[in-house]
């Protein structure tokens, strides 16, 4: 499946080919961290089928599993974009978000599910909205 993304300012863009059969969502806390959220969901690729436009940044992590990782995101923006070896990559893991297809993408697999935030479960329980007109009880005052 050939998707498409870019960063939330546009800056970069990209294009992939991808097996929509190897999506997953990772509960580590490096990725709870640096997505700024209580999971990430990713697919990956083959590292040649990735084409950029525009010059990201990175940021090499080790990760959880001992193995370094570069953390590319838009330089601009901070929108996180995707991870790969920092040296010589064969496969590159991109982040859901920035992709146009994501809603097309279910995850087939969970990992460092020891790490998964307890209130997960509950959450299709949890009341919502379509916009932003949920209720919330007001800040408490000092």
């Amino acid at each position: 499946m050939r998707i498409d993304g870019a960063c939330h300012c546009g800056k970069i863009s990209f294009t992939a080919e991808v097996d929509p059969r190897r999506v997953m969502v990772c509960h580590c806390t490096d990725c709870q961290v640096l997505s700024g959220g209580p999971f990430r969901a990713v697919v990956t690729a083959h590292y040649d089928t990735l084409q950029v436009t525009g010059e990201p940044r990175q940021y090499v992590k080790v990760a959880q599993s001992g193995n370094r990782r570069a953390q590319v995101f838009c330089p601009d923006c901070a929108t996180p974009l995707w991870a790969t070896a920092p040296e010589n990559p064969t496969s590159v893991v991109i982040r859901l978000g920035c992709v146009t297809q994501r809603t097309e993408l279910t995850p087939a697999v969970q990992i460092w599910t020891h790490s998964a935030m307890p209130w997960l479960p509950g959450l299709a329980d949890t009341p919502g909205s379509t916009d932003q007109s949920a209720f919330l009880p007001p800040l408490p005052r000092d």
